[in-house]
Order: C-alpha cells, then sequence, then structure tokens
C-alpha cells in the first residue's frame, strides 16, 4: 500500500509530464491545540481530474480541504494550488474555486434565482441575468427557478448549490461529502454533471463515505487520523491492499460470522447484504478457517477479488479509526 511518502514523489513527476497541476502541496500540516489534525500529507492533483478523499469521520478530509481552499491557515507545508502558493494567495485561490460544503449553506428564505443573483454579485460578474439563465438552464433548474431554496429536497437543493459553486466558472471544485442524504438517482444523476464539468477542464476533489462514488474518481486519497495511508487507482488500492476475500453464501452464513472472527488469519468478518465477507493476509490460514464449513451443503464458499469496501474496512482497522 502506498504510504504518505512513499511512491508520491514518483506520482508527482509523472503526472506533471503530462499536464499541469492543479494542486501539487506537501508537507501540509495543521494543529488545532495538542491535535494534529492534518500531519504532514502530500497531494499532487492534475488538472481536469477528479479525485476522491475517503475516510472515517475525524479523518482530516475537511480540514484538508479547507487548508486548501484558503478557508484555514497551515500550520506547516508548502506548495501551490491552482498556481498559487496555498499559504500567502489564498485570496486568489478563492476566486478560482467553488467550495460546497457538507450542510446546505445558502439562503433558503431566497429563490433559486435569488441565491444565484447575489452569489454573482458577491464575486462581481458581469451580465449576470445572462449567466444565471445560462447557468440554470445547464443545471435544469429552470423551471424551479423562483421556488424558495428551503423548499426544495435534498437532491434539488444539492443541484442548486452545484450551480451557486460554478456560477464563477472555477478551475477547482472543492465538494464535501456533497451528496449525503440525497436519493440515488440524484446522486447519479450529481456525478453525471461532476464528469462533464471535469471534461471542460474542471479540476475535482471531493470527499465521500460512498464506495460507488469514491469508485467514479481518477484516483482516491484514503486519510485517517490526519495521515495519507494509501492513494491510486481503485484497481491499484485493491491489488496493493495484499488483501485476500472469500464469501459465503447461504441461510446459515448469518450464523458464522462470530465463529470465524478472531480466528487466526481472519482479520475481519463482514456482511455486504446476505453474503458473508472473510477477509485476510494467509491464504492458508484464511482456507483452514473455512475447511470446517465446506462440506456444509446448505453454503456456498468461493474466493472473490476484494471489494473498494472491503479494503476500507481493512485500512480502517489497520489504522484506527478517525474520531467523530
Amino acid at each position: 500500500m502506498t504510504s504518505a511518502t512513499s511512491g508520491h514523489p514518483a506520482d508527482r513527476v509523472g503526472v506533471a509530464a503530462v499536464g499541469g497541476m492543479a494542486i501539487d502541496v506537501h508537507g501540509l500540516t495543521k494543529r488545532f491545540g495538542k491535535k494534529t489534525a492534518v500531519n504532514g500529507i502530500d497531494i499532487a492533483v492534475p488538472e481536469g481530474q477528479v479525485w476522491g478523499f475517503l475516510g472515517p469521520n475525524g479523518s482530516g478530509k475537511t480540514t484538508t480541504i479547507r487548508l486548501l481552499c484558503g478557508l484555514l491557515s497551515a500550520d506547516g507545508g508548502d506548495g501551490t494550488c491552482l498556481g498559487y502558493d496555498f499559504r500567502t494567495q489564498a485570496e486568489e485561490i478563492k476566486r478560482e474555486t467553488g467550495y460546497m460544503t457538507q450542510k446546505f449553506s445558502f439562503w433558503e428564505d431566497l429563490s433559486i434565482r435569488e441565491n444565484l443573483n447575489f452569489v454573482a454579485s458577491v464575486y462581481g460578474l458581469p451580465k449576470r441575468r445572462k449567466l444565471i439563465d445560462a447557468t440554470l438552464e445547464k443545471l435544469g433548474l429552470q423551471d424551479r427557478q423562483h421556488q424558495l431554496a428551503g423548499e426544495l429536497s435534498g437532491g434539488w437543493k444539492q443541484r442548486m448549490a452545484l450551480a451557486a459553486c460554478t456560477l464563477h466558472s472555477p478551475r477547482l471544485l472543492l465538494l464535501d461529502e456533497p451528496t449525503a442524504g440525497v436519493d440515488p438517482k440524484a446522486r447519479r444523476d450529481f456525478w453525471n454533471e461532476i464528469h462533464k464539468l471535469s471534461g471542460e477542464g474542471i479540476t475535482v476533489l471531493v470527499s465521500t463515505h460512498y464506495m460507488d462514488e469514491a469508485e467514479r474518481c481518477d484516483r482516491i486519497v484514503f486519510i485517517n487520523v490526519g495521515n495519507i495511508v494509501a492513494r491510486g487507482s481503485v484497481h491499484d488500492i485493491i491489488a496493493q491492499s495484499g488483501l485476500i476475500t472469500f464469501t459465503i453464501e447461504g441461510d446459515n452464513a448469518r450464523t458464522l460470522a462470530d465463529k470465524l472472527h478472531g480466528l487466526p488469519g481472519v482479520v475481519f468478518v463482514a456482511f455486504f447484504g446476505a453474503v458473508l465477507h472473510v477477509s485476510g493476509y494467509d491464504r492458508a490460514l484464511l482456507e483452514a478457517a473455512l475447511a470446517p464449513y465446506r462440506s456444509d451443503p446448505t453454503l456456498k464458499i468461493s474466493e472473490t477479488t476484494p471489494s473498494l469496501e472491503d479494503v476500507f474496512i481493512q485500512l480502517q482497522q489497520q489504522n484506527g479509526e478517525g474520531n467523530a
């Protein structure tokens, strides 16, 4: 598994040869009192890519995002964001960045159009009416433009927030768990819009707890207790984990979880729907743990490629789970 320091300089050299870097920061550090929220991490994100931040609550994802866009001051580190020094040119970065917070942060007693008009005036954007009309049409908000934001469902609030965050044509989009609490269709539609923006050259950094969303990203960064503990494509992260996973299906599968938990070689046992996943690193020990159950005709035991969620659980257990 790639660590916060090993392999990353090679990442930086490799991608820099292809295109420019939207973010190129090293040693990023932030402390709150005695707690180190972000612990000297390196991030190098090529322009136009979509990167996903994964990690438990309290892992440092939101703090990292706020450091990169200048909402928090770093205690250590150097580098650039959008070509600006992220420590001394925060105002320049903010002008070219769209930031979508976890919580809906617009005015609920204003309509969609009124919210967008206010945001456009804050940025001093010219030809506001024409710009807002185009943005409403682009995100399918024309028919709801006079509806109060507070009356919108979660999915429509999310879409309005994305419109507001992209109104000023940012080069970088930072999304902090943007799809929490919205239905699957709204999540899918939202991600379609994200990839359209990426296709237009906008760089996107998104934190999420959803594995299917992480799999839509070009690369994933797993942060835990302020440290980067894994990074790469989904395929690379799964392959580098070294994890071996078996599945158990059948009516009696649920009764095996407690029996298998803690056996030699069994790193974790978890249910995914009606299927029990049993994972570890030592094939011989895993086989020995499963052997007593292979003769049960009601059970189907087979090896499978570990899922990203398998690796996610393993990394949490291996590195400790952050505090909420």
